[in-house]
């Protein structure tokens, strides 16, 4: 299935061309961060699935860490749309609420990282959680 999105304000788009991998609602604090407080729904997809069709991006890694994931996102609007970590080599990660359809894909298959998970995050009934990443 090809779907398109990119950024809030239009300055960068992108495509993907490829059945996600996972689907999964992300409560890590990175991700709180980004989202300003709540956990990250987002699709991953292998790299060959994705390219983007206008616009550059910007990168930031934190230098802080041994193997940081490397964020994408739009430099004038600030929109994460990205990301690619070391722990999925081969995959693009992106944020579903910058995909045009962000129904598209239906809603999160698993949520990860709930070790982060704070009081007032939702976890819809019956969603396999896990503390950390599933094996």
């Amino acid at each position: 299935m090809k779907i398109q999105g990119g950024c809030y304000c239009k300055a960068v788009r992108y495509e993907i061309d490829a059945e996600p991998t996972l689907v999964a609602q992300c409560h890590c604090r990175e991700c709180q961060y980004i989202s300003g407080g709540s956990p990250n729904v987002c699709v991953v997809v292998p790299d060959s699935g994705f390219r983007y069709l206008q616009g550059k991006v910007k990168q930031f890694r934190r230098s802080d860490l041994e193997n940081p994931v490397s964020r994408e996102f739009c430099p004038e609007c600030g929109t994460h749309m990205v990301t690619h970590s070391p722990a999925l080599p081969g995959t693009t990660v992106i944020k579903l609420g910058t995909l045009d359809r962000p129904d598209a894909f239906g809603g999160p298959q698993v949520a990860i990282f709930t070790v982060d998970q704070q009081p007032f995050h939702q976890i819809a009934a019956g969603l396999p959680s896990f503390a950390r990443m599933p094996g």
